[in-house]
């Protein structure tokens, strides 16, 4: 039944791991100028080009995640950008007591999904992706 299941899943998390970076990469692109002033606010250095940097990131790794493609590399890259900014953007630590929890929430999510990522990367893409039609086609 697991193996049977394995397609579909795996192609399930895939799309749905994506969608967060997808929507995020959409949102930095349409809010581009305000979203700026906010990077900047965090002590980044060159805060257009960083933030031009991070929704290529997101945009690209949603596409190339839901596709299948390259998997290991995109998701630890994907993994990296996660604990990233979880630790430059959601610094809880540093917050005001009333961003405190909101801010403890998001920078726990951005771990959990850096996780999911990492388990991506070591168990692979799954049957219903472009990793698995590039193996079984060069397999002789």
């Amino acid at each position: 039944m697991r193996e049977k299941l394995q397609g579909p899943l795996t192609l399930a998390g895939r799309i749905l791991m994506a969608l967060l970076f997808l929507a995020s990469g959409l949102s930095k692109v349409s809010k581009f100028q305000a979203t700026v002033l906010y990077v900047a606010s965090k002590g980044v250095l060159f805060p257009e080009a960083a933030l031009g940097l991070a929704a290529a990131v997101e945009l690209l790794g949603a596409v190339l995640l839901i596709a299948g493609w390259r998997v290991f590399w995109v998701a630890l890259m994907l993994a990296g950008y996660c604990l990233v900014t979880a630790v430059l953007f959601h610094d809880f630590w540093a917050a005001l007591p009333d961003q405190l929890v909101a801010q403890q929430v998001n920078f726990l999510k951005n771990l959990a999904i850096a996780g999911g990522l990492m388990m991506v990367a070591a168990l692979g893409a799954g049957p219903w992706s472009r990793d698995a039609k590039i193996q079984h086609d060069s397999t002789p």
